[in-house]
Parts: structure tokens; C-alpha cells; sequence
């Protein structure tokens, strides 16, 4: 695989380089820009299968460079510095990013999703821009990515997730059923924000879509939809006191 690192920072742009040709020796860098101008440049000349595309640059951001080239066929993995705001907004859209100093465990991880031809849509690459362009504003769209393909769905469809192992399942209020390969955990911190509520270990559900609570056989809840889903015994009082005040 070949690689493009568009880095200001020449000390980042060097260590990338030295931990690809260490622990990822199948990419192979073929070129270094250091502002969009040059990196643009670049693009016209080579198309690589992965650009390392830092956020901040001194002439303008990332986006900029893909608003240039709206049709880049490259996997995009983001750099970016440790930014709360920016780290929120990579998770939503489901796009690959790394921290700077970069950790070469998250390195080789990524590289190995961008063989898989795993890195974000274009719709995806939109809600990222869109989300962090609003750093007040709680998305209300999400990227689901599947062993197949990536979705970007409304947040307000989310009927509830289900975990199975290191994955989750995705039930829609539509009844489209999405397969997506992250962990429950990692998605009830996104959308507690949204009014859901971990009922049970294997359960996230969004509250309007609640129908009622059934206190017998342990407690569960009626979903709108008709499914019934168990409420764990520490989570029973929480549940209740949630379902009284809305």
C-alpha cells in the first residue's frame, strides 16, 4: 500500500515515517506535504491508497484538502492533537484517527482497517465536518460501521443496541437491523446525551421509544415495537425514577 502523510509539524511527519517502515513495513510512503498547497499538489500528480491527513494545518484544515479533491478514492486516517471536542466528533462519524504522539499498536489497527477498504464514506466524512464545525451542538446523526458497508443514520430512528460480544446490533425503528463492529460500551458514551439508558449489560435503549415497565419475572421493558428487554436489579430504580419523570 502506498502513502501520503500531510503533516506541518516535520518532527510528526518523521516519526510517522519511521513508525510505518517499522511496524507497518507494507506501506510504503510516497510522499510529505506540509500545508495544502503542497499536499494538493501531490494529489495531482499520485493517487496513494491511505492519506494521513493532520486537521490543523498552517494554511487551512484537512477538509480543505478534501474539499479540493471531492472524489478521493484514498482511505483517510486523521491526526489529529488531544482534543475532547475533535475525539467526540471522530467517534460519531466512525472515522479512523490517531492521536498524536502516535501509538503504533493504533497505527498498525488502522492500517489494517484501511486494507479493508473500512475508512469513512463521504457521507461520514460530511457528519465529521459538520460535527466539529458545531462544537455546541450534539449531532444528530451517527456512522455505523458493518463488516459490509458504513450507514449514517438519525439518532432519533435508534430504537435500541443490543451487545453480542465485541459488536453491537443496531435495532432501527424502521426494523432494519444493523450489524456493527464496536463495542456497546463505546456507543453508550455517545449517545447517554440522547436519552438513552443502559438497562441491562447487553442492553442500550432509547427512552422514547419506551412503551412501559413490566415489574414482574425480574422487570422489563415493553418497547414501542413490541420487544421485550430485561432490566438488570441495580438499574431497576433508575429506570422507574426515569419513566415517572418524562
Amino acid at each position: 500500500m502506498t502513502a501520503l502523510i500531510v503533516e506541518d509539524m516535520p518532527q510528526a511527519a518523521q516519526a510517522l515515517q519511521n513508525d510505518l517502515s517499522e511496524y507497518c513495513p507494507e506501506v510504503e510512503v510516497v510522499g510529505t506535504a506540509g500545508s495544502i498547497v503542497t499536499a494538493a499538489k501531490l494529489l495531482g500528480q499520485i493517487t496513494p491508497d491511505i492519506i494521513f491527513l493532520d486537521i490543523l494545518l498552517g494554511d487551512g484544515t484537512g477538509f480543505d484538502l478534501l474539499e479540493i479533491f471531492p472524489n478521493l478514492s484514498s482511505r483517510i486516517i486523521f491526526i489529529t492533537a488531544s482534543d475532547e471536542h475533535a475525539i467526540r466528533a471522530f467517534r460519531y462519524a466512525a472515522v479512523d484517527y490517531l492521536l498524536k504522539p502516535v501509538d503504533p499498536g493504533q497505527l498498525k489497527e488502522a492500517v489494517e482497517r484501511a486494507k479493508r477498504q473500512m475508512s469513512g464514506t463521504a457521507e461520514s466524512l460530511h457528519l465529521l465536518r459538520e460535527t466539529i464545525r458545531k462544537p455546541e451542538s450534539l449531532p444528530s446523526r451517527i456512522s455505523l460501521t458493518s463488516q459490509e458497508r458504513i450507514s449514517v443514520v438519525d439518532i432519533d430512528n435508534i430504537l435500541r443496541c443490543e451487545s453480542d460480544g465485541n459488536n453491537t446490533w443496531f435495532m432501527l425503528a424502521s426494523g432494519e437491523r444493523i450489524f456493527v463492529t464496536r463495542t456497546l460500551k463505546q456507543f453508550e458514551q455517545l449517545l447517554e446525551k440522547h436519552n438513552f439508558i443502559r438497562v441491562h449489560q447487553s442492553h442500550l435503549v432509547a427512552l422514547k421509544y419506551i412503551r412501559e415497565f413490566v415489574k414482574k419475572d425480574g422487570g422489563y421493558l415493553h418497547m414501542k415495537n413490541g420487544d421485550l428487554i430485561p432490566v438488570s436489579v441495580r438499574k431497576r430504580a433508575e429506570v422507574v425514577e426515569l419513566l415517572e419523570n418524562l
